[in-house]
C-alpha cells in the first residue's frame, strides 16, 4: 500500500496471546496491528491468516464491531509466514484480575451482558448476507469438529494425558443432531474483545477459528473460559473473570443470550463438554511448542498442567448430562 508508511517502522509484541503472534507496528505517527502464525509446528488449518482477514472484511458494517482490515499478504518471503495488517483500535483488553478489579460491580455485569449481546448479534447474521455462504460446511459440523480436534491432539502428541482419549470418544458417540447454523467465532471470550474508555465493546478480535457451523459451540467454550478454570493454580489462560471475580455466572450469561437469541439452549451440556475438550487440545498444542522452544513471550510454562483438570471436568459434564 504505497504511501501508507511515512517513517521508520518499529514493532512491539502484544503479550497475552497464546496462539498467533500479534504486534503493534508504528511509523511514529500511525499505528497498525500485524498478525502472523506462531513460530514452528503450525497445525494445518489452525493458523489461517486469510480466514481471519476474510471475517474482518465480511463483518465490516454489521452490528458486530471489528477492526478494519488493511491488507493480507500470503507471500511467506516477506516475514517468513503469511500475515495480515489491520486497524489499531484503542482500548483495553481485560485479561488480568488487576484489570477487572478496577471495574465496579455494575460495570462487570454491564460488560458481561454486552459480551453476550454482541455474540447473539453475530449468531443472528445470515452468512450469505455478508458473503460467507461458502465459508464453511454446516452439514456434519459437530462430527467434523470432534474429528478435527482429535486429529490436532495427535499432531501435538508428546505425552499421555489421562482421560483425553475417552473424552474424545464419548463426544463423538453423543453428537447432537439438527443443531442451528450460523457464524461461529470459535474462541469467543472477554479477553478477545477491546473495550473503550466508555466501557463499550469496540472490536472483537482473534477470528482464526471462525467458520459457519453450530453457534452453540461458542457458548460452550465461553462457559469454560468463564468458570472452568476456577481454582486452578498458575492459570495464565482465563484470569479475572467469572463469579469469583464479581461477574455474573455462566447460567446468567446464558439467560441474557437467550433474551436476544431465538436458539434452543436446552442441550448445552454436550457443547460445554466439547468446550473443555477443545481448550484442552489447544493448550496441549501450546505445551508442545513450549517444550520445543517454539513460543514467544512469557507465561507458557504452566499451560501443560491445566490440560488434565480440564479433561476431567469435560468427562464429568458428559456424565452429568
Amino acid at each position: 500500500m504505497p504511501g501508507m508508511v511515512t517513517g521508520e517502522l518499529t514493532g512491539q509484541l502484544v503479550q497475552g496471546g497464546r496462539s498467533n503472534l500479534t504486534y503493534i507496528v508504528s511509523d511514529g505517527t500511525e499505528q497498525w496491528v500485524v498478525r502472523r502464525p506462531p513460530l514452528g509446528h503450525v497445525l494445518a488449518t489452525a493458523h489461517d491468516m486469510s480466514r481471519e482477514h476474510r471475517m474482518l472484511t465480511a463483518l465490516a458494517g454489521t452490528r458486530v464491531p471489528v477492526p478494519r482490515a488493511e491488507l493480507l499478504c500470503q507471500d511467506e518471503e516477506v516475514l517468513g509466514a503469511p500475515f495480515y495488517v489491520m486497524e489499531y483500535v484503542p482500548g483495553t483488553v481485560f485479561r488480568t484480575p488487576e484489570q477487572t478489579e478496577a471495574l465496579t460491580e455494575q460495570q462487570r455485569y454491564d460488560l458481561s451482558y454486552q459480551l453476550m449481546d454482541v455474540l447473539a448479534d453475530l449468531h443472528s447474521i445470515e452468512p450469505a448476507s455478508v458473503g460467507l455462504a461458502e465459508f464453511g460446511r454446516p452439514e456434519g459440523f459437530l462430527e467434523r469438529q470432534v474429528r478435527r480436534w482429535t486429529k490436532q491432539l495427535k499432531a501435538s502428541h508428546s505425552r499421555e494425558v489421562e482421560g483425553i482419549d475417552e473424552l474424545s470418544q464419548k463426544l463423538a458417540a453423543s453428537v447432537p443432531t439438527g443443531g442451528p447454523v450460523g457464524i461461529v467465532h470459535g474462541d469467543y471470550r472477554l479477553d478477545n474483545v477491546i473495550v473503550g474508555a466508555d466501557q463499550q465493546i469496540k472490536a472483537v478480535l482473534d477470528w482464526e477459528m471462525a467458520t459457519i457451523g453450530d453457534p452453540l459451540t461458542d457458548l460452550g467454550l465461553l462457559a469454560v473460559y468463564w468458570e472452568g478454570f476456577s481454582g486452578l493454580d498458575n492459570n495464565p489462560i482465563a484470569k479475572g473473570v467469572g463469579p469469583e471475580f464479581g461477574f455474573p455466572s455462566a447460567e446468567q450469561l446464558f439467560q441474557r443470550y437467550a433474551e436476544r437469541s431465538e436458539l434452543d439452549l436446552s442441550d448445552l451440556d454436550w457443547y460445554l463438554a466439547f468446550g473443555y475438550f477443545k481448550i484442552a487440545v489447544i493448550l496441549e498444542g501450546i505445551h508442545y511448542r513450549f517444550i520445543h522452544g517454539q513460543t514467544v513471550g512469557e507465561g507458557f510454562e504452566h499451560v501443560g498442567g491445566l490440560v488434565a483438570p480440564l479433561v476431567a471436568q469435560g468427562l464429568a459434564t458428559l456424565k452429568e448430562a
